[in-house]
């Protein structure tokens, strides 16, 4: 059995449904679907997504959401026309639609997550009939149904241990089993949703709880390559992959895959396999365990994100002071911030964060905590913060590989903030100005795939 998942650009309108449909009838092995919101046309459309979020908003503010409703509807309905699905058929979907504001909810982003979940809904079902009118034995099957139980966090859940128990049942179904991505629902029967792009962990749960042999991820790209390809032209597309590999990528900005979706495949040891379902006879990219996998190359991939900064903290004999890291991390805890990185020398020490979390008065205070209590002799915020990660299985046998690195950089003028090497020794961390990661990422990539 495989789990397939397909995107929301797989989905967007009936032309690319009908290149799903002839995806799932290839191959007989694709017994379990798992569906996205239909997702953009074209570079100026919409998501169903961002429509729902903007009819839930209506219907926070008490604002006419007629607008919104149909605008979604519409787009349902122009896939189920290319398909000659009838109205009556139709019918019970869009009064799910219609009925989403008069259910009862937990609180608002209860209820917030149950609209978002009805672009996945909604679209699973609606390929249900579009496969049923083809002939095919074809079931939807819900989150709740399935036995998909989720933790009781509406709009960033996690998957409850029991959920994989659950599952069992469906193992031996005859049916092919249509199944909408993104959400599960909570012990009390409310839907909560999953990161956004979540549609990628329902499937690994199903690929992992069914026991599938591999789970195929379709999306709008051919494969996961060795570098963006905004940064380099034709980058090398990786063909195998191990999973900690993509976990390392895709701290620093690759995003074909949602990293959160390794967990259940990893803790089932299922390949990954990611395809372009404009092109599905490419071979696309395998993600394997480490187990018996052998790289051709010293390193996989080499990517970078500016979404990080530092805080700079100097203080003469700071390793001989007890306590002080302490006191630096019940600061950060008081202020519910996280911690990337804490690279440190004799007298110094550097935190590197994802700036996200921060607003300016946030990051103000918590600086001015920071002084209060521990007083350094300087201390500097670093916005100008990007971290490029280099990673490769096959850096570990390699001697040599930082000097390559470095001295390529060195060509162009570009200096670092901060190198560091994980345990592992399969990825090295660069920190260095935002402005010189795309260039870095450039020169690191000829360097070892010319």
């Amino acid at each position: 059995m495989r789990v397939v998942k397909f995107g929301g650009s797989s989905l967007a309108n009936g032309p690319q449904v009908q290149k799903v449909l002839n995806i799932i009838l290839a191959e007989p092995k694709r017994r379990v679907i798992v569906t996205s919101a239909p997702g953009k046309r074209a570079d100026s459309d919409i998501k169903v997504t961002d429509l729902l979020i903007k009819y839930a908003n209506c219907v926070l503010q008490k604002r006419d959401y007629q607008a919104a409703l149909n605008q979604i509807w519409t787009r349902y309905q122009e896939i189920a026309d290319f398909f000659d699905i009838s109205q009556n058929s139709l019918q019970p979907l869009k009064q799910e639609l219609i009925e989403l504001p008069l259910t009862n909810y937990a609180n608002y982003d209860f209820l917030m997550a149950a609209f978002k979940a009805h672009g996945e809904k909604i679209n699973a079902q609606l390929l249900t009939l579009i496969l049923q009118k083809q002939g095919v034995a074809a079931r939807f099957l819900d989150p709740k149904t399935a036995g998909l139980l989720v933790s009781d966090v509406p709009n960033d859940a996690a998957v409850l241990p029991q959920t994989y128990q659950n599952l069992k049942k469906w193992r031996q179904t005859q049916e092919l089993l249509i199944v909408p991505g993104f959400y599960g629902v909570t012990e009390s029967g409310q839907i909560a949703t999953f990161s956004r792009g979540g549609s990628d962990i329902t499937g690994a749960i199903l690929a992992q709880g069914l026991q599938a042999e591999l789970y195929e991820n379709f999306t709008d790209v051919n494969a996961i390559y060795a570098a963006d390809p905004r940064i380099v032209t034709h980058p090398q597309p990786i063909q195998v992959m191990t999973y900690r590999e993509l976990r390392e990528l895709s701290y620093a900005g690759f995003s074909v895959f949602h990293d959160e979706a390794l967990i259940p495949a990893i803790e089932g040891q299922i390949p990954i396999k990611v395809k372009n379902t404009n092109h599905p006879n490419l071979p696309g990219t395998m993600i394997v365990p480490e187990q018996h996998f052998h790289t051709q190359n010293v390193i996989t991939g080499v990517a970078s994100s500016n979404h990080f900064a530092a805080l700079y903290l100097h203080r003469y004999l700071l390793n001989k002071e007890v306590g002080f890291t302490l006191k630096l991390l019940q600061i950060f805890y008081q202020f519910n911030i996280s911690y990337e990185h804490m690279p440190s020398g004799i007298d110094d020490l550097t935190v590197i964060f994802d700036k996200r979390q921060f607003t300016e008065e946030l990051r103000q205070q918590m600086c001015q905590k920071i002084q209060e209590v521990l007083n350094p002799d300087y201390l500097e915020w670093i916005d100008d913060y990007a971290i490029l990660m280099i990673v490769g299985e096959g850096m570990r046998n390699k001697i040599g590989v930082m000097k390559l690195i470095t001295s390529s950089l060195a060509k162009k003028n570009i200096g670092l903030h901060m190198i560091n090497q994980g345990a592992s020794r399969i990825s090295i961390m660069l920190g260095t100005k935002q402005a010189d990661a795309p260039i870095a990422v450039s020169e690191i990539y000829h360097q070892f795939f010319n």
